[in-house]
């Protein structure tokens, strides 16, 4: 019971700072980013997608990904379609979400992300964030490496 408050205060608390993340212009990747938050600048990014221009949710989630992962679902412009089609479209003006860590190594965790969308219909995703090692601005930047295709879990009525 204990450890169940604990995620759902932690859930309160992190979903105050997206929400006044959410209202900033987009931000960019920093090291001193954890990675539970990236994610979570990511769905309040998606939460919200047209709140500082078209589509600048997608563009706060395209942000945040590794520049591996961009290579198989960029440009920005195949990304934005990547997310608004039926496979991804969930995660668009959906309603909450919550992020619990699963799993993780060194330089790599994995988070089971649920989303409730606007239909109130429940998601699953498995998403990964891994540690930029290179050189160069993103160095030791947590970055999306891997989000799952969704599993719906039903409807929240």
């Amino acid at each position: 019971m204990l450890k169940k408050l604990q995620v759902i205060f932690k859930t309160l608390i992190l979903s105050a700072f997206f929400i006044s993340i959410s209202q900033a212009e987009i931000l960019k990747p920093s090291s001193d980013i954890k990675p539970a938050e990236v994610i979570g600048i990511q769905l309040a990014g998606l939460q919200k997608n047209d709140y500082n221009f078209k589509d600048s949710g997608i563009e706060q989630t395209w942000n945040f990904a590794h520049p591996n992962n961009k290579k198989v679902t960029g440009p920005l412009e195949k990304f934005k379609k990547m997310i608004k089609s039926a496979s991804y479209q969930m995660m668009i003006n959906h309603l909450s979400h919550t992020i619990t860590k699963i799993e993780s190594g060194d330089n790599w965790v994995q988070f089971e992300v649920i989303i409730l969308d606007k239909e109130k219909i429940y998601h699953k995703f498995n998403w990964q964030v891994e540690k930029y090692l290179i050189d160069g601005p993103l160095k030791d930047c947590w970055l999306t490496t891997m989000v799952s295709s969704p599993i719906p879990l039903g409807s929240s009525i």
